[in-house]
């Protein structure tokens, strides 16, 4: 069985400057864009609500990406949404959530429905982002659940697209078959 799945009538549309590994699985209604990578064993699954990743974004190993069909209070339900040049570090989860452009998602941390995360943010590792809070853009978050630390330096702000485009790199090596050492 393929690791890209339809799902009843949804099939994923993914970039050709996409690269997913052999071992994730990417399902139903997902959109990757431009140069973006999944990493091992990271599973988007979006069987009952859409998911859309940005250019030049990256979800790191072991992530788990879902979304949350149409419910009480909520007919239009939660899908997930990631901007531009996102970093989501390693066993992250993200559910039904909206993340802006130039945002890292710092290792094992989690993001719930219906939050909203700005541009330029850093989400320390660890952290939980609980139901329809709002991440303010310029600002680390730390902490479960998360509370704003301080501002984000010149040179964190710099690292955010930076991260994005060492993924890039590092996904054309894969694509290249360029993982032996010389």
């Amino acid at each position: 069985m393929s690791n890209i799945r339809p799902f009843q009538h949804h099939r994923p549309n993914i970039h050709p400057s996409a690269w997913v590994d052999h071992s994730a699985v990417v399902i139903g209604q997902v959109e990757l864009a431009e140069s973006v990578s999944v990493w091992p064993m990271t599973v988007i699954r979006g069987d009952i609500h859409r998911i859309q990743i940005g250019a030049r974004s990256n979800v790191q190993d072991g992530s788990v990406l879902h979304v949350t069909q149409s419910r009480e209070g909520q007919p239009e339900g939660s899908p997930l949404i990631i901007g531009e040049d996102v970093t989501v570090g390693h066993k992250a989860v993200l559910h039904g959530c909206t993340i802006g452009n130039r945002v890292l998602i710092g290792m094992g941390s989690i993001v719930l429905d219906d939050a909203v995360i700005e541009d330029d943010v850093v989400i320390g590792a660890g952290s939980l982002v609980p139901p329809r809070k709002r991440l303010e853009s310029g600002y680390l978050y730390i902490g479960s659940p998360v509370k704003q630390a301080r501002p984000l330096t010149d040179g964190e702000l710099a690292f955010l697209k930076q991260s994005a485009e060492n993924y890039v790199n590092y996904a054309q090596a894969y694509r290249n078959g360029e993982t032996e050492q010389p």
